[in-house]
């Protein structure tokens, strides 16, 4: 809770240098039916002390929820560091470092991270990010329009089985653009895109196929075959990545026999809490030869003329940077803050470590849906491997299941009936390193009762005569 040190004489001189009376004058335009007259429920004022108290209070009527939800975003583990560092002085009040003398640490910050992220993805360029994973595959998006030369295609082939949410970003961004963009169905046995699926669209003439590794039923995908399958067309790939997966799956850079030529997600797993859904941060990646068709702005290393390594944003192709008909991109940011917390916790992890942590995330994953699988009616949606989330199919309504969870403090997963009505009854379910024994155990438990419950409650005992 922050330290407020105006008294009442400091804000009655703030009001007379303002020059109003109270500070409801400041709000006046606010028509007066729609001001609340008093909150009745709040205490007219409160010490320090009892104000600390209260919320302690309220939040604990929270309640302490386990979280076994994924679906784009991960209750991962953040070392104290990584927010320790983040947040010092020279970071969080740092501004957009267009002055390279006064802004060495933070142009320093952003080329670590974007070798970090080159080294990720197996890719040559990086640039400093945009704002979520769903924005950076827009982004990637419009960029392959720009970049096929062999295609005057429109066209792009994105998956089903890739986030709903990405899905409609996409549209959103890029429909109004001339750019068609074409759901490819996944298989309903494996949860995958085949190259049969595809074979459907070959003749069509297509700028991009998107490839997400895991895709959002957490299953794996045959990103060479697909990729290989790409390239034949003359279609660049766009490979939609998780970077903890990438620890320990093959990177897009080598998919296939050249590789995707693109590579975008989401960088929350890198040290960025779940806070209610954000502020996130996404990264974006490239071979070298589209590099400058990349959004965002890119931070070089150099030397001065006395030899000393020194950091400098290098390509800049934003509006404020270049004419807006030329930039390739209006939206694109630096998620700053965001970044220096990914940068530090890659740091502090590690490949090693961020490999560790990929192997727990897909052991916990492993050891929660063969528990779930033991309640009858359980079982799983799809036959292919997975990587540390899972799709499974309920022997009732998930939304019923899901809120009867909640009430003993657990998120029990995402309804994929919501997105995929086909799939219903069915729940999407992950389990991060965070996720104990225990843990697992009791969500096994709470879920074999709930689900007694439920066929009891449908299956009444007739009465004896």
């Amino acid at each position: 809770m922050p330290f407020i040190p105006h008294t009442e004489d400091d804000l009655a001189a703030m009001l007379a240098a303002i020059g109003v009376e109270t500070i409801e004058d400041l709000f006046d335009e606010i028509p007066s039916e729609l001001k609340v007259d008093s909150l009745a429920s709040i205490p007219p004022a409160l010490s320090e002390m009892e104000i600390g108290h209260l919320m302690q209070k309220r939040s604990r009527a929270d309640g302490q929820p386990v979280c076994f939800i994924g679906a784009g975003a991960y209750d991962h583990h953040i070392p104290a560091a990584v927010w320790q560092i983040a947040t010092r002085g020279e970071f969080y009040s740092a501004y957009t470092p267009y002055q390279a003398e006064a802004s060495q640490g933070t142009l320093q910050v952003l080329y670590e991270f974007q070798s970090m992220m080159t080294a990720l993805t197996g890719l040559d360029v990086s640039n400093a990010s945009l704002y979520d994973g769903a924005s950076a595959l827009a982004e990637a998006v419009l960029m392959a329009v720009r970049c096929n030369r062999k295609h005057k295609s429109r066209r792009v082939l994105v998956p089903r089985a890739l986030h709903p949410a990405y899905r409609g970003t996409l549209r959103t961004i890029v429909g109004q653009q001339g750019i068609e963009v074409v759901e490819v169905p996944f298989d309903p046995t494996g949860g995958h895109t085949t190259l049969e699926q595809l074979d459907a669209f070959a003749n069509q003439g297509l700028a991009a196929l998107v490839i997400n590794q895991p895709n959002f039923f957490g299953v794996l995908e045959e990103a060479d075959t697909l990729t290989d399958w790409a390239h034949e067309r003359n279609s660049l790939v766009i490979g939609v990545v998780n970077p903890v997966a990438l620890a320990l799956l093959s990177p897009p850079g080598e998919w296939g026999e050249s590789g995707a030529d693109i590579a975008c997600g989401d960088a929350q797993p890198l040290g960025m809490p779940l806070a209610s859904g954000g502020p996130y941060a996404g990264f974006l990646c490239c071979k070298q030869a589209l590099m400058r068709q990349l959004p965002g702005r890119i931070a070089g290393r150099t030397f001065d003329l006395d030899g000393k390594p020194g950091f400098t944003l290098t390509l800049q192709a934003r509006e404020q940077h270049i004419r807006r008909s030329k930039a390739t991109s209006n939206i694109c940011t630096n998620q700053g803050l965001l970044v220096t917390a990914a940068t530090v916790h890659m740091a502090l992890l590690g490949a090693e470590g961020l490999e560790r942590v990929a192997g727990a995330c897909h052991a916990n994953t492993t050891r929660l849906t063969d528990s779930l699988c033991e309640v009858p009616g359980v079982e799983p949606l799809f036959d292919r491997p997975v990587f540390h989330e899972k799709s499974l199919r309920l022997p009732a309504p998930a939304a019923d299941l899901l809120r009867l969870l909640a009430a003993h403090n657990i998120l029990g997963g995402f309804d994929l009936g919501l997105a995929y009505p086909e799939l219903d009854p069915a729940v999407l379910v992950c389990a991060t390193e965070m996720r104990t024994e225990e843990d697992i155990a009791a969500y096994a438990q709470k879920l074999a009762r709930v689900v007694a419950t439920r066929t009891q409650a449908r299956c009444p005992v007739e009465p004896k005569m």
